[in-house]
């Protein structure tokens, strides 16, 4: 998502001019691209995919909406395994129209994991949840800390449920060095993902991510909470920002790994 605007034959030749050795993909364009031919120009490539983005969204009370998000969330464990990453990356979800029961979807969303969790698994899939920052739990994402999402994870199998922890929604929390640690003791911290909060926020907030190196958070400090916590898997940047999809897609993935030996390599 950090350069949309690349068509993912050109995602591919991006990164091999970067150096870049892994890519997290969105399920859209690898809908659009097709299945079948993204998981062959990645391996072609020589490309990981460190993750699939993203399941999630299972906070519907209704039978109908629960049912849904149950079948479209085997099909993107179906879709992370058919291209050859291990971690399929969960936004819970927000309150259902008309409702102000917190706790209640939090507790379908442990519903769902119970049964997506062993299909998951029978895929070699891991499910990563992933806590939003508060400004999202009304519409999108009713997990909203580090802590709430290893109380849920917890409730089942390390190899089947852990976390995403994203610099950009937790870096105000914190308590979230320290359920860094927990996650890590637990086997739980399945991927790490980093962009900068920027001020004044964007009109589009959820579109607001900032570059490496262009806001508030020290992300040799984050990098050093998650390896502290025995973290060796890929780190992914991860950018929502209309005027970075404005330039030019090569541009910005070449600056973006500029930034990242800058500001993360320790």
């Amino acid at each position: 998502m950090t350069v949309k605007q690349l068509s993912l034959p050109e995602l591919v030749d991006a990164c091999a001019e970067s150096a870049i050795p892994g890519v997290g993909l969105w399920r859209e364009p690898v809908r659009s691209h097709g299945l079948a031919a993204t998981a062959k120009l990645v391996r072609d490539a020589g490309l990981t995919v460190t993750t699939l983005c993203r399941g999630g969204f299972l906070t519907a009370a209704d039978p109908a909406g629960r049912a849904e998000a149950l079948a479209d969330n085997r099909r993107a464990v179906d879709e992370a395994a058919a291209l050859g990453t291990d971690t399929l990356v969960l936004v819970s979800g927000g309150l259902p129209p008309g409702s102000k029961d917190l706790r209640g979807a939090r507790e379908r969303i442990a519903d769902a994991l119970a049964e997506l969790g062993p299909y998951a698994e029978s895929h070699g899939v891991r499910l990563a949840v992933e806590p939003l920052h508060p400004m999202f739990a009304a519409d999108r994402c009713v997990v909203s800390t580090l802590a709430q999402a290893l109380d849920l994870a917890e409730r089942f199998p390390a190899h089947q449920v852990g976390v995403t922890v994203d610099t950009y929604h937790l870096w105000w929390d914190d308590t979230a060095p320290e359920q860094i640690a927990r996650a890590g003791a637990g086997g739980r911290l399945h991927i790490f993902q980093l962009a900068d909060w920027i001020t004044p926020l964007p009109e589009g907030v959820l579109n607001g991510r900032g570059q490496i190196g262009d806001g508030a958070i020290d992300m040799r400090e984050w990098t050093g909470y998650v390896e502290a916590a025995g973290y060796t898997g890929p780190i992914e940047v991860e950018l929502f920002n209309e005027e970075l999809w404005a330039r030019d897609g090569r541009e910005v993935l070449a600056q973006t790994a500029r930034r990242f030996v800058e500001h993360v390599i320790r």
